[in-house]
């Protein structure tokens, strides 16, 4: 498919919407029920969306109120907590921090970086790991209780997803969320605005790309994300307040051998204005994802070579943020030149196969 194609309004396709309520307070065949809708969604495409998620719509609104106040602030009362000064990958990335996606056209966008908040004396974090340690919080009354609560919520919402996901697969309770004690998952809070010379609202954004964890959990407020269906056509997803939009990442591709796909999506400057919150399910830092035994039975043999968590989702911030390709010039000055790295993913290949 041509780019020039793929950017034409699409019709909506009709992604499942599966009620999970039971995934809190049903019977062990409800539970069971729930899960095998999850499960066959993320295998057959990938991208689902969830109603009766436990997650309070007002806290849901609050926190799109905090990111607003956030991003309506004179732009040098932002730099205080430009995400350059953050040693562990927290706090705001200018419209300046641009990524390397050779589909954005007037990628215009900021956003605002956060994880686990983890103390200041924590072991990783003095170790100087890139993507653990303690939040930057801008000084807004109230932000910083808003958005802790609302992590909390979605945090607990994914891995009740990733509960459901082990049952459907066969895994062992626990396969997957034993691994998630102090994971690497991390919240963004984004603010695209559509420029005034973007008069093409099918231009693109952010650009097509996977996500790097386990599964992402989206709330939509406006439209304009798009998602590369198994059948390699684009589709708009619809908007749904009351729904989260969920989609498996890279490492759930891995550790179940393909059997569930990380999904390529992208979005279109279809809004004057859009914010974003999607929340990233991860495994720990030192995580080895390869895949599940239990999925190698017979002649099935591993698909992907071992990497850890941690590992996969520094290399592609790499890729993504040029203050951190700085960081590491830097660190390397007057050491022997180092081999040149890359920076694809190689759960980005449908992206490339289709002409992005």
């Amino acid at each position: 498919m041509s780019n020039s194609l793929a950017l034409e309004r699409l019709p909506t396709y009709d992604l499942p919407l599966i009620d999970v309520g039971a995934l809190r307070r049903g019977s062990p065949e409800d539970v069971r029920c729930v899960a095998d809708r999850i499960g066959s969604a993320a295998r057959d495409i990938g991208f689902f969306r969830i109603r009766n998620h436990g997650v309070d719509l007002d806290l849901i609104m609050s926190t799109y109120r905090a990111a607003e106040r956030f991003f309506a602030l004179p732009e040098t009362e932002k730099q205080r907590y430009y995400i350059g000064k953050s040693p562990n990958h927290r706090g705001y990335v200018p419209f300046s921090e641009r990524g390397d996606y050779a589909d954005e056209v007037h990628r215009n966008y900021e956003a605002f970086d956060m994880g686990l908040d983890l103390p200041a004396d924590d072991p990783d974090f003095l170790a100087g790991n890139l993507v653990l340690g303690p939040n930057v919080w801008p000084d807004l009354a109230g932000f910083r209780s808003t958005v802790s609560r609302y992590y909390a919520e979605v945090s607990y919402l994914g891995r009740l997803i990733c509960g459901a996901l082990e049952l459907f697969l066969g895994l062992p309770k626990g396969a997957i969320t034993e691994q998630m004690s102090k994971p690497v998952s991390q919240l963004r809070l984004l603010h695209y605005v559509r420029p005034e010379q973007a008069a093409d609202s099918g231009s693109v954004n952010m650009g097509a790309h996977t996500d790097y964890e386990c599964l992402t959990l989206l709330h939509t407020r406006n439209e304009g994300l798009q998602v590369l269906a198994q059948d390699d056509r684009w589709i708009d997803v619809p908007v749904d307040h009351g729904a989260y939009v969920v989609n498996i990442g890279d490492m759930l591709e891995a550790w179940t051998n393909g059997m569930l796909r990380s999904t390529p999506h992208r979005v279109l400057n279809r809004s004057r204005e859009r914010f974003s919150m999607p929340y990233f399910v991860a495994a720990n830092h030192d995580t080895v994802i390869r895949p599940f035994p239990q999925l190698l039975m017979g002649d099935r043999r591993a698909k992907y070579e071992p990497f850890q968590a941690g590992a996969h989702l520094e290399r592609m911030l790499l890729r993504d943020f040029p203050y951190l390709r700085q960081r590491q010039r830097l660190a390397a000055m007057g050491a022997a030149p180092a081999p040149k790295r890359s920076y694809a993913n190689p759960f980005e290949t449908r992206i490339q196969r289709n002409g992005v």
